[in-house]
């Protein structure tokens, strides 16, 4: 379970110095220091079901998403996630794994997000037709469909059969609000093919 350095304080405040009192409990591996500020009970937590609690607002996208749902074929080890209106980069090596952040724009944050659970985690991520849309934005624009299918299909190695499945009406709506030239380009490519 998750909690802050407050949370923690508060249940310790009988003690003479809380503070001394959690540095104990940290060393002895009762909690671990996640960043600066934000605890865990549980070593062997899944580091995707913390990246939303590191940084945020944010949502887990990008190369872990399209990896979670099988679209690209590597496993990916950061968990990377995409926030809205922080102007940089983000990137934090914990003792659970790296995490990844990385602005998209503030219109299309909320798009396309499922909140899933597990057992007591609760985290948020971008579905499949968001996710590549995310990963596209990051791109330098492709000339034409042509070259966005190479991308796609070459560089990111997804198959097209997997593109098929992709929700045409997603992703045009989600072109809306990137005004990116990779999104436009993916709305007319899920179209033809």
């Amino acid at each position: 379970m998750i909690k802050t350095t407050a949370m923690l304080l508060e249940e310790l405040k009988d003690y003479a110095s809380p503070k001394d009192k959690l540095a104990r409990m940290v060393e002895q591996g009762e909690y671990y220091s996640i960043v600066k500020g934000l605890y865990e009970t549980d070593r062997n937590v899944p580091a995707y079901l913390l990246a939303g609690s590191i940084y945020g607002p944010s949502y887990i996208s990008f190369e872990y998403a399209l990896s979670h749902y099988g679209l690209i074929p590597e496993a990916v080890y950061t968990v990377t996630c995409a926030t809205f209106e922080k102007k940089k980069k983000k990137r934090y090596e914990t003792m659970f794994g790296t995490f990844s952040y990385r602005d998209v724009p503030s219109k299309a944050f909320p798009l396309g997000l499922r909140l899933e659970q597990s057992g007591d985690y609760f985290y948020r991520i971008a579905e499949p037709e968001k996710a590549l849309c995310d990963q596209l934005y990051t791109l330098p624009p492709v000339p034409n469909a042509n070259a966005l299918l190479r991308l796609l299909t070459e560089d990111l190695r997804i198959e097209e059969s997997e593109l098929q499945k992709l929700s045409k009406d997603a992703v045009e709506e989600y072109s809306d609000v990137y005004h990116s030239t990779n999104i436009k380009r993916l709305s007319t490519l899920l179209r033809r093919i």
